[in-house]
């Protein structure tokens, strides 16, 4: 059985002139594709199948990323049904030089487990084994209350 933090994937992304927008930010659709591919890794990793994005939850962009910027996006799996697997995901605008982040922007995706036919296949419980991991589940079961 998976636990959450077996689930968790930062990856970072260099904006760059193509991913931006008229104002020289990051353009929101760029950033949810990113969000959305960072998902789908850690849902397979929790499912061990392909997964499939089936939701976007409530997706709030808190504030813009800079070209020049690092996106820095993170990801991992809170809860699972029969074949679902509910994933957090959060962004910062990240300074590359000093590290410096700010938080950007907070979602959370719903996937669904698909075998090499498409069809929907059931995925394993979640296992919450630490504190850290209790945390992060529970934060976003604030969020979302």
């Amino acid at each position: 059985m998976p636990t959450l933090l077996e689930t968790r994937i930062e990856n970072r992304f260099r904006v760059q002139p193509n991913h931006a927008n008229n104002n020289d930010t990051l353009h929101g659709g760029n950033l949810m594709k990113w969000l959305d591919e960072v998902g789908a890794m850690s849902a397979m990793r929790f499912a061990g199948e392909t997964c499939v994005t089936a939701r976007v939850n409530e997706l709030d962009f808190e504030r813009p990323i800079r070209i020049g910027d690092t996106a820095l996006v993170e990801a991992y799996v809170y809860d699972s049904g029969r074949t679902s697997v509910h994933v957090a995901l959060r962004a910062w605008r990240e300074e590359p030089r000093s590290g410096e982040t700010e938080k950007t922007t907070e979602s959370t995706f719903t996937f669904v487990a698909i075998d090499e036919n498409g069809e929907t296949v059931p995925v394993p419980d979640l296992s919450v084994e630490t504190e850290k991991g209790e945390r992060l589940r529970d934060r976003v079961h604030e969020i979302e209350a």
